[in-house]
């Protein structure tokens, strides 16, 4: 695969909160841009859908599509394809969020098919079990979220830093190049700082900046934590 991300890396998903809808979702991806450039870190943002061309040709920093689903194009109405994120300008995708679960086999093919489009993928998953099910399809990235920490504000490099620490060690012994990310309740550089301990290569978080009454400072804290 030709594509890859530096490391470690802030992934930030926009999701489809109407802070980041429109015009706020746009300053929100030049916000990460310029933190991107000011502190020399990699950031990934995550627009909504139909954002996503807009956002992708507007900034420098990798783009990724929410969620696509497992069609290939054709008579599909109202499906988003990996094609059209490709021709968007998008660098991959989400896939599986917790908000938005597939099938293995879906997952499957996402992942198979992004490959060959040189497209990332950024596998969600809820446990170590099912991370190192998804480490065997190769994907670029894992990202381990426990359903029930995500929007707390706790976060799962704290509160189950054993599931951060197991799932970097299951999943690195399946696949070696996969990438280890964690989410869920992160909100801030103690949380960011604590899973790179832990071994994760970086963080998927949405509501600790998306809804962050200033989401740059909220983003140079995460920042801090690297």
């Amino acid at each position: 695969m030709g594509r890859k991300i530096d490391l470690p890396v802030i992934v930030l998903n926009e999701k489809t909160y109407l802070e980041s809808a429109g015009d706020r979702g746009f300053e929100l991806a030049k916000i990460c841009e310029a933190v991107s450039a000011e502190q020399g870190m990699s950031i990934v943002i995550c627009p909504q859908q139909v954002e996503l061309a807009k956002i992708a040709s507007s900034v420098k920093i990798p783009c990724f599509a929410q969620h696509v689903e497992a069609v290939e194009p054709g008579s599909h109405t109202g499906f988003v394809t990996l094609d059209s994120i490709k021709a968007a300008g998008a660098t991959g995708t989400l896939v599986n969020h917790s908000e938005h679960r597939l099938k293995i086999a879906d997952v499957e093919f996402i992942i198979g098919k992004a490959a060959s489009l040189d497209l990332l993928t950024i596998v969600c998953t809820n446990n170590i079990a099912v991370s190192k099910a998804v480490a065997e399809l190769k994907p670029y990235a894992v990202a381990v979220e426990p359903p029930e920490l995500i929007g707390s504000g706790r976060s799962v490099s704290k509160e189950d830093p054993g599931i951060v620490e197991e799932t970097v060690k299951e999943v690195k012994r399946v696949y070696a190049d996969c990438v280890v990310l964690c989410g869920a309740g992160v909100t801030n550089g103690e949380d960011v700082k604590a899973a790179i301990e832990l071994g994760a290569d970086g963080v998927l978080l949405a509501s600790g900046v998306v809804k962050a009454k200033d989401p740059r400072a909220a983003l140079l804290d995460l920042v801090s934590g690297v």
